[in-house]
C-alpha cells in the first residue's frame, strides 16, 4: 500500500474566520481500554530511543492549567526523511502500552483529556460536559482529529482561545497508527511510515493555523500504535499520550458508570473520555464524579502542564 492521499484541506484562511467490556460497541468513538498503565517516559524528540526514567512532577499547585513556556522547537524533518531514518525497522509490538507512549505523569494532579474524533456520528459537541467542566473550573486537554476540526472549524477556534483548554492532534483520518497496516478494532491503521507521517503532521499543520502554535501531543484513532510509529511522533516533535483511566469507553457508559470509573482517579492518572457524543452518559457522569473529586482535594491540570515537552 503506498501513502495516504490526504484529502485537500478546505481554505486554511476560511477556517481561521470561521472561527474493554463496551469496547466492540465503541469502535465510532474512537474505543480504547481501561486496562492499567506503566509510568511515562521523558519526552526526547530528537531520538527515538526510550528512557526510563519517570517524568519529573512539577511544583504542586491547585488546578495548575497554565504551561509553562515553552522554548522554539526545532523544524521536524520531511517525510522522506522519516522514511530513510526507520525504513529498516520493523515493529514488535502493537496496542495501547507500547515503548515510547505516555500513559500516565509524575505529578500530583489528574490529566483530563477528551477525544473528538469525526466521521459519521462522531463529529457533535457536547455542550453540556464542557458547561460543567467550566462552572467548576477545571481544565482539561481536547484531542481533536482533523475531520472534527471541519465540521466545527468556529467552535475549534472558540476552544483554542479558551484558557481552561489546551488542544492536541487526534490525526487526520483517525486511523490506528502502524508502519505495517495493523488493524484496532476493525479500523484499518496506516499502512507505511509515510502514511503515519501523513497522519500526524496533515491534522497538526490545521491546528497550528487555529492554535497560533504547535501542539505538543498526540493520541491516535483508537489510541492503538506500534513501538516504531510512537517514535516518529516523537521525532516529528509530539508526545505520544494514551492514559490510565478510560472514563466512558467511546461514550458508551452510562453516567454512573462513568462516575464510577471517573471516581477511581488519582494523581498522576491520565483520564481519557469524549466530547463528541452530545446525549451520551459521559457528561451525566463527570458532573457527579468531578465534584466528589474535587471535595477530596483532588486537583486537575493540562497535559502541558504535567508532562513536559
Amino acid at each position: 500500500m503506498g501513502e495516504i492521499g490526504m484529502p485537500r484541506l478546505t481554505d486554511r484562511r476560511s477556517l481561521l474566520i470561521g472561527i474493554a467490556g463496551l469496547a466492540a460497541a465503541a469502535l465510532s468513538g474512537c474505543m480504547t481500554s481501561s486496562d492499567a498503565a506503566p509510568a511515562a517516559e521523558p519526552f526526547t524528540p530528537a531520538s527515538a530511543a526510550p528512557v526510563d526514567q519517570a517524568i519529573p512532577a512539577p511544583s504542586r499547585t491547585v488546578a495548575a492549567d497554565t504551561p509553562t513556556e515553552q522554548p522554539p522547537r526545532p523544524v521536524p524533518p520531511t517525510k522522506q526523511q522519516i522514511i530513510a531514518e526507520f525504513g529498516a525497522r520493523k515493529p514488535q509490538e502493537w496496542g495501547l502500552q507500547v515503548r515510547g507512549v505516555v500513559n500516565k505523569s509524575a505529578a500530583g494532579h489528574i490529566a483530563l483529556t477528551f477525544d473528538a474524533c469525526g466521521g459519521p456520528g462522531g463529529a457533535g459537541c457536547d455542550q453540556q460536559l464542557l458547561s460543567t467542566l467550566r462552572k467548576l473550573n477545571v481544565p482539561a486537554t481536547l484531542f481533536v482529529n482533523e475531520r472534527w476540526i471541519q465540521t466545527n472549524p468556529a467552535l475549534t477556534a472558540e476552544l483554542a482561545h479558551d484558557p481552561l483548554f489546551e488542544l492536541a492532534n487526534h490525526g487526520f483520518l483517525h486511523r490506528p497508527l502502524s508502519v505495517n497496516g495493523k488493524s484496532a478494532y476493525g479500523i484499518g491503521g496506516t499502512a507505511d511510515l509515510g502514511q503515519v507521517y501523513d497522519e500526524v503532521m496533515g491534522n497538526q499543520r490545521v491546528l497550528q493555523e487555529i492554535t497560533g502554535h504547535l501542539p505538543g501531543f498526540f493520541r491516535p484513532g483508537t489510541a492503538y500504535y506500534d513501538e516504531i510509529a510512537a517514535a516518529v511522533t516523537r521525532r516529528l516533535g509530539l508526545l505520544p499520550v494514551n492514559f490510565t483511566i478510560n472514563g466512558d469507553a467511546g461514550a458508551t457508559f452510562p453516567p454512573s458508570t462513568v462516575a464510577a470509573e471517573v471516581g477511581k482517579s488519582r494523581g498522576g492518572d491520565i483520564v481519557i473520555a469524549h466530547f463528541n457524543k452530545p446525549g451520551s452518559g459521559t457528561a451525566g457522569g463527570f458532573a457527579q464524579a468531578l465534584p466528589r473529586l474535587l471535595s477530596q482535594g483532588a486537583t486537575f491540570a493540562k497535559l502541558g502542564a504535567v508532562l513536559p515537552l
